[in-house]
């Protein structure tokens, strides 16, 4: 395997295995041949293919160590491909599938030039619509999206979230931008004292019902329909902000912020805080591009956070770690 030193640039910049992972994937191989189908014809017919371009696309791939082939025609799992099972804890089929919300990440790369070359997302060239007008002009696409950004493409968010004056005193939970609820559900858990409120578009709230159901929670749960762009629920304990702010540019990103200070304010003890998107300044933001080509959004360090904070009314007050590592940053208005 190449050092970094001096890298494979032609295995690096080959193209053939990541589409052959996304056909296996969207196709379900993995799963067909858990369910007893191994021969190459049985497989094609219950994965709809033509069988000779499947038997290429499954050498390509155990060539790579991906499936194997113990005798001609036959394919059989090996533990990298267990991973392209639905409902393996990677979510990495769910990702992969071109039938959902991962073929507009894959496209969205093919505008990675102009986006550089502009400094703004280029989604639009590809896809006609902006991200955000995408998801709405198509519920299929969004319902892909709100599943990936929920269980079926993360593990179970750590409802462990420390807090400088700890959780006693906390009976409001406002989670901005929650999706589906799936922070929220656990949080509400964790503290059975706790009401929680999520705050979502229409269309992502209207799917959050069986997950406080099977969390046992609902009783607890209210929702507010609208954007996190208008005036939010107020006076609540802790405003939390999970993932929200990477898929913003600096003026959005300050407008959501100012939101949740305005709303904070309203409690003498209102917090606000924040689960991804920010980093310690000496590890630097993460040099993560999707967020580029999907939004025009990005990570940041803390200093940089620091300065977009104040610009809309709240003071860092502690940076702390989950259990897991995961970097939080907790705020007041001024």
């Amino acid at each position: 395997m190449a050092d970094r030193d001096d890298p494979d640039l032609w295995a690096l910049s080959d193209l053939c295995a990541p589409w052959c992972l996304r056909v296996a994937a969207t196709l379900r191989v993995a799963d067909h041949i858990a369910d007893g189908a191994s021969q190459i014809d049985e497989l094609a017919r219950r994965a709809e293919a033509d069988a000779r371009s499947l038997e290429r696309v499954l050498r390509y791939l155990v060539g790579i160590g991906i499936f194997a082939e113990p005798e001609p025609g036959r394919f059989t799992l090996n533990p990298a491909a267990e991973k392209l099972r639905d409902g393996h804890p990677s979510g990495l089929r769910f990702i992969l599938d071109q039938n959902g919300f991962g073929s507009r990440m894959d496209g969205a790369w093919s505008t990675l030039l102009s986006a550089v070359q502009t400094g703004k997302p280029a989604y639009a060239e590809r896809f006609g619509l902006s991200f955000w007008d995408d998801l709405d002009a198509h519920p299929g696409i969004a319902a892909s999206f709100d599943a990936l950004m929920g269980p079926a493409g993360h593990a179970t968010p750590s409802p462990d979230i420390p807090l400088t004056s700890g959780w006693e005193s906390v009976r409001t939970v406002v989670d901005v931008g929650g999706g589906t609820g799936t922070l929220l559900a656990e949080v509400l858990r964790a503290h059975p004292g706790v009401h929680g409120v999520l705050v979502d578009l229409p269309r992502t709230v209207a799917r959050s019902g069986p997950t406080f159901q099977a969390a046992g929670v609902a009783d607890r749960v209210t929702s507010a329909s609208q954007s996190f762009f208008d005036p939010l629920p107020a006076g609540a304990d802790l405003y939390l902000l999970k993932s929200v702010l990477p898929d913003w540019p600096d003026a959005e990103a300050a407008a959501i912020l100012r939101r949740c200070a305005e709303a904070a304010r309203a409690n003498p003890n209102g917090r606000v805080v924040l689960l991804n998107g920010v980093s310690p300044d000496d590890a630097g933001p993460a040099p993560e591009l999707l967020m580029l080509v999907l939004v025009g959004g990005k990570d940041r360090g803390l200093s940089e956070f620091r300065a977009l904070a104040l610009s809309a009314g709240l003071e860092v007050v502690a940076t702390t770690r989950q259990p897991s590592g995961r970097f939080v940053v907790e705020c007041r208005p001024i």
